[in-house]
């Protein structure tokens, strides 16, 4: 979903946020790697704010989940913001209150970002390849 939205030049699906390196799909699934499924959003900031992208974000999933996204369950799936610098920090941590304010649940946790792994070839553009539909993303309007 973030590929389509305007200003986004490119997406690279990955994990992040564990000790293993370079993980596997496999590996990550055993939920023993401390990675988290993630994907890597590439944006023209003249188009398209960084708080714009993590309000689409929060849109685009159940940010109330805690235990993973819909069907699929684990550490591996659950929501998570990596942010790379304190700024991103700063105005991630902002949507997440603003969305705790409005008495919203918010299971999304924020962390510094780690080494991101690219994930296997087979899982970049996954729904393109595949002509699957999305069972865990969906848009709805939060804010």
């Amino acid at each position: 979903m973030f590929k389509k939205y305007k200003g986004v030049l490119d997406t690279r699906v990955g994990y992040m946020g564990g000790k293993v390196k370079n993980p596997s799909y496999d590996r990550v699934c055993t939920g023993l790697t401390g990675h988290y499924e993630t994907v890597e959003v590439i944006y023209d900031s003249t188009v398209v704010s960084y708080e714009e992208l993590v309000r689409f974000f929060f849109e685009i999933h159940d940010f109330s989940q805690f235990d993973g996204q819909g069907p699929d369950i684990g550490e591996q799936y659950k929501s998570v913001i990596f942010y790379t610098n304190e700024e991103q920090r700063r105005v991630a941590g902002s949507v997440k209150e603003s969305l705790i304010q409005k008495g919203r649940i918010v299971a999304t946790q924020i962390k510094r970002a780690s080494d991101f792994w690219l994930a296997e070839e087979y899982h970049q553009n996954y729904y393109e390849k595949t002509g699957k539909a999305p069972y865990c993303h969906f848009r709805r309007k939060v804010f």
